[in-house]
């Protein structure tokens, strides 16, 4: 079987998996007897590994099964769950993860793993675990055919009724239990092949476990199918054998005599009222195909994984019909024609719903990568012998899925240096008045088309002094430019390129140790990063990534000739304020917006657009919000909301500011897309 064609959804799952396996892990260490959680990360581990197997990846499925026995004493209550058997689990974890990846990378997936198996096994030899598979350590054998006797497994009423009516027309009616060997690794493969046998050769009836639990491979080493044939037991337990990994078989007839088939029928639970009518509607024939699988009916997944690549196919083709509604909704008002109008105002509705699918289609909440942090903080304050909480706020919070995949790098940077330099060991805090345990806080929120990003830490802060200093003797700035430079401007001067050294880390809390890579990262995506921080008090970072939301509502709006594009997900509203209103504060034009003073920002001074400014007693002001500031926009005059394509500017125009893409509109004419979040300060 060709499995490259897996190989995609594989890499998914797996992480799907480890990351389930990750998160209940944590919550173990909280409710440790809580068998429930244990139950959770068996089935995931379960699961990895028989994907694993399936794949071929046979390291992964190996170490998945050495944790599997930790597991499956912990759940039996043969070992109790401690920190150190926990360690050595998550350290599983991450092994099991390097190995995802290096597939994920086009590696081979293996791994030198022998140290935690060895610490697994010892775990294992210290509490016996007791597995269902422990019969199996005898050597294969042929063992002989017990005589015909009751049933061992419960049927229901269909499935004695087929049984009975097999019995009177000639057949055998027989269980095969059928037991794989220990280290069997394909288990659904073996599976698939013991019932094709069995299929040649008789009719299934029913199987334990269920047919959907064996193809996922979710039962230990043996399962019990119940067949009807004409076959001698002997034949059918002979060609089964013939399955490689086939340890044993034991193939058991069933006395469905008169009184034997009665004594059942008395044990077997009653079935509702509407179940023995559905029984008794079907035909014989049709009973028979159903009972050969019994459960095939089950609920389909109402999921499919789709290549991010045919999404941007899709949102291409899209975006040009976008530029294609605009144009025909401006044709529609020149010509004025009634039934235009009326199919062009259909056709923007459909298109619009057909947008909202499209978009959503992409977007991803940031969970996906927010939820790695907390074992990675649980690990890494434990090595640095620090308390600290990681409090995650807004994972809901949803991005392109582009953006996602590539922002999981600079968020663990940043918070592996919150942790390592920005919070102080427990005695110093304790010393500086705080409490022993830190807090580092990730924050993540819309604002306009944009996504803001934030990583907040309690620790000692950033030195303005050290960090000027450092600058200076590296060479990074002038004794000259240090004197202008704001704090921010100053805080800023640690992404520098050059900055980082081993010096850098004991003088200023190695605050600078790579983040000129986390910057350049952030800036690819199309985003940027700002730092905040009080010396004794704490440090945040804040990122601001774009949706990357090709397709955005928005008010245009006219300074001069020009016509511009405010994102409408940053306006509050639109206002017209009188001139005599204006008033001013620290050099800076204010207005008094609904009790609350905010900036008054000119567009016309900020895009340096030409032209006299009109002789009027009123001026039109779009009211912008970026998280908790407010701002007004001065504008010469609205034209009203518009869904438009946002285009990138390219990478010869990727610097200018507060401009964060343009637009086609209708007419042809181009727009910029103002980016109102780089106006506020």
């Amino acid at each position: 079987m060709e499995m490259n064609q897996y190989l995609e959804v594989f890499i998914e799952e797996s992480k799907e998996h480890l990351q389930a396996v990750n998160s209940n892990l944590l919550e173990l260490e909280k409710n440790p007897t809580n068998i429930a959680i244990v139950n959770e990360i068996f089935r995931s581990a379960h699961t990895l590994k028989g994907m694993s197997a399936t794949m071929g990846y046979e390291d992964l499925a190996s170490l998945t099964h050495q944790m599997e026995n930790v597991l499956d004493g912990i759940r039996n209550n043969k070992l109790m769950v401690t920190p150190e058997i926990l360690d050595v689990v998550f350290q599983s974890v991450d092994d099991l993860e390097a190995m995802v990846h290096s597939i994920a990378e086009g590696g081979s997936g293996k791994r030198d793993v022998r140290s935690v198996v060895e610490k697994l096994v010892a775990i294992e030899k210290g509490q016996p675990i007791a597995t269902s598979a422990s019969s199996l350590n005898a050597p294969a054998a042929q063992e002989e055919v017990t005589t015909a006797s009751a049933p061992t497994q419960s049927y229901d009423q269909f499935e004695l009724t087929v049984l009975k009516q097999s019995t009177e027309q000639g057949f055998n009616s027989y269980e095969v239990t059928v037991s794989l060997r220990e280290d069997c690794l394909l288990k659904a493969a073996r599976v698939f092949m013991v019932f094709e046998i069995l299929e040649q050769i008789g009719e299934v009836i029913k199987s334990n476990p269920a047919v959907e639990l064996l193809e996922d491979e979710k039962f230990d080493q043996s399962f019990t199918v119940t067949i009807v044939s004409k076959d001698s037991p002997e034949d059918v337990q002979g060609k089964v054998l013939k399955v490689s990994e086939v340890e044993k078989v034991e193939v058991q007839a069933i006395d469905f005599s008169r009184e034997a088939f009665e004594d059942v029928v008395e044990n077997v639970e009653a079935t509702t009222f509407e179940e023995k009518e559905a029984v008794a509607e079907v035909s014989t024939p049709e009973k028979e195909k159903n009972a050969a699988a019994p459960h095939a009916k089950a609920a389909s997944n109402k999921t499919i994984r789709v290549n991010i690549e045919r999404l941007d196919i899709l949102m291409n083709l899209f975006e040009e019909l976008v530029i294609d509604r605009g144009r025909l909704e401006q044709i529609s008002r020149e010509l004025n024609n009634s039934e235009l109008h009326e199919t062009v105002e259909h056709m923007s509705r459909i298109s619009g719903d057909l947008q909202n699918i499209i978009l959503n289609m992409r977007m991803v909440p940031v969970e996906t990568v927010f939820n790695r942090f907390p074992r990675m903080v649980r690990q890494l304050a434990r090595d640095l012998g620090k308390k600290i909480n990681l409090s995650i706020v807004g994972a809901e919070t949803e991005l392109d899925r582009t953006v996602v995949d590539e922002i999981g790098d600079p968020l663990v940077h940043l918070i592996r240096n919150a942790l390592d330099h920005g919070v102080e060991m427990p005695e110093v805090r304790k010393k500086n008045g705080k409490d022993e345990e830190g807090t580092v806080i990730l924050r993540a929120y819309h604002s306009g088309n944009h996504v803001f990003i934030e990583i907040q830490d309690d620790g000692g802060g950033i030195s303005k002094e050290r960090v000027l200093s450092k600058a200076i003797s590296k060479g990074v700035v002038t004794e000259q430019q240090a004197a202008t430079l704001s704090d921010k401007q100053v805080f800023e001067l640690i992404m520098s390129s050059g900055f980082s050294t081993a010096e850098t880390i004991s003088d200023i809390s190695g605050r600078g140790v790579g983040l000129d890579v986390v910057k350049n990262t952030i800036e690819s995506l199309g985003g940027s990063i700002t730092i905040d921080s009080v010396e004794g008090k704490g440090t945040t970072f804040s990122i601001q990534l774009p949706l990357t939301l090709s397709i955005i509502s928005v008010m245009l709006v006219e300074l001069q000739k020009e016509k511009y594009a405010v994102p409408l997900s940053s306006i509050i509203e639109t206002a017209i304020v009188k001139k005599e209103d204006i008033l001013s504060a620290h050099s800076q034009k204010v207005i008094d917006f609904r009790g609350k003073v905010i900036p008054l920002i000119s567009l016309k001074e900020i895009f340096d657009v030409p032209g006299e400014e009109p002789d009027n007693d009123y001026i039109s002001v779009v009211i912008v919000r970026k998280g908790d500031k407010i701002a007004a926009l001065v504008v010469d005059s609205f034209i009203g909301q518009q869904e438009v394509v946002l285009k990138s500017l390219g990478n010869y125009l990727s610097s200018i500011f507060a401009i964060s893409g343009a637009t086609i509109l209708g007419d042809g004419q181009v727009a910029l897309i103002i980016d109102s979040n780089a106006l506020i300060k």
